[in-house]
């Protein structure tokens, strides 16, 4: 319920008389409204200039408004209520798949790259980050309006947040450390792409953040904001594009095409189910839209880590350095040479070596 002047239910206060207070050039005026229960939704206050009454004049004008919305329970409207609860809890449930990752990479010490010690610092950036935005919340819910010490920090770790999410996702993409150690200049052009677009989408999203939704400002950083994420979300396909077509093998292939499919996935309902389940649902229901979001992301990471979790019998990192080992050893067996003769299989990690007998 949002304390708004009603635009579906303007015929109740057309009768509404206020008394307007004129002070040197400016004129002044206030009203208080309450709303139930029956008549609770979303309101909008609109200001119309009436030029039209006097067309051969240029009259300009300021206005200033001041609204004050508040339900029972606080300040936030019906549809931000479950957000404090919501991002506490998954915030909880983030550091404890981080606290699980760790314990898996110390369990499996020989097995690790250090990409697998970024996705780590992702996860517990995703704690931190969520933390901060629920605190955020909870200030404006008591106060009406953010603390800027606890927002400073919530947006400090949105950023950092973001820059991890698509820097994991890109490394990961182009099979660095997994299969390669070395990125290509077109890759290295893609980061140069990514890192800065991402650093413009938290600066529009920290605008849109502090700014009302009825300013100019506002929807130009939204239209920024959706286009910049729309071409980082683009730019992270490519990498796994061109894995998946150098790939010459057949691990190769399955573990990138299966990447790709959920990170796919991963965009198709953060930003389109998302956006669509947002403006379909009641008001009252909107923060569904954030739970769908955070629960796409966890589903994702677990998903990434299981693939891509450091264990010696994982068929997804005992893949040869190169394809002419594979083509080597192929050639080698076929032709009976050396029949009998024992050989070493070189892994991914480059530690751990396989005794295979061939025949």
């Amino acid at each position: 319920m949002e304390t708004k002047k009603p635009t579906k239910q303007v015929e109740r206060i057309n009768g509404l008389t206020l008394d307007v207070q004129k002070i040197n050039d400016s004129y002044s005026f206030g009203f208080h409204m309450v709303i139930g229960q029956l008549d609770e939704g979303q309101y909008n206050l609109n200001f119309h200039y009436c030029e039209k009454f006097l067309p051969s004049t240029n009259r300009p004008y300021t206005l200033n408004v001041e609204v004050t919305e508040k339900n029972p329970g606080g300040y936030l409207s019906a549809a931000e209520i479950p957000l404090p609860r919501l991002y506490i809890f998954m915030a909880g449930v983030f550091f404890i798949i981080a606290i699980v990752w760790v314990y898996t990479l110390l369990k499996h010490r020989y097995s690790v790259f250090k990409i697998h010690w970024l996705m780590a610092a992702l996860a517990f950036t995703k704690s931190i980050s969520l933390v901060f935005h629920s605190i955020n919340y909870h200030f404006i819910n008591t106060e009406g309006h953010p603390i800027e010490g606890w927002a400073v920090m919530y947006y400090i770790t949105h950023l950092l947040k973001g820059a991890l999410l698509f820097i994991t996702l890109a490394l990961i993409g182009t099979g660095w450390a997994f299969v390669k150690y070395i990125l290509s200049d077109k890759e290295k052009k893609i980061f140069m792409i990514v890192i800065p677009l991402q650093v413009l989408a938290n600066v529009a999203y920290i605008i849109i953040e502090s700014t009302e939704e009825g300013s100019s400002e506002y929807a130009l950083w939204k239209e920024v904001l959706f286009l910049v994420d729309l071409i980082c979300c683009g730019a992270i396909l490519f990498p796994v594009i061109w894995s998946v077509y150098s790939a010459m093998n057949l691990e190769k292939l399955k573990l990138f095409r299966h990447y790709y499919v959920m990170i796919v996935c991963y965009i198709y309902f953060t930003r389109i189910i998302a956006i669509l389940l947002k403006v379909t649902v009641p008001f009252q229901w909107q923060w569904c839209y954030q739970v769908l979001v955070e629960v796409s992301t966890l589903i994702f990471f677990v998903l990434t880590g299981y693939k891509f979790r450091p264990a010696s019998n994982n068929p997804y990192l005992q893949l040869p350095l190169d394809e002419e080992d594979v083509e080597m050893d192929e050639v080698v067996t076929e032709s009976g040479v050396l029949e009998g003769i024992s050989k070493v299989k070189k892994t991914s990690n480059g530690r751990e070596r396989q005794k295979e007998s061939t025949l």
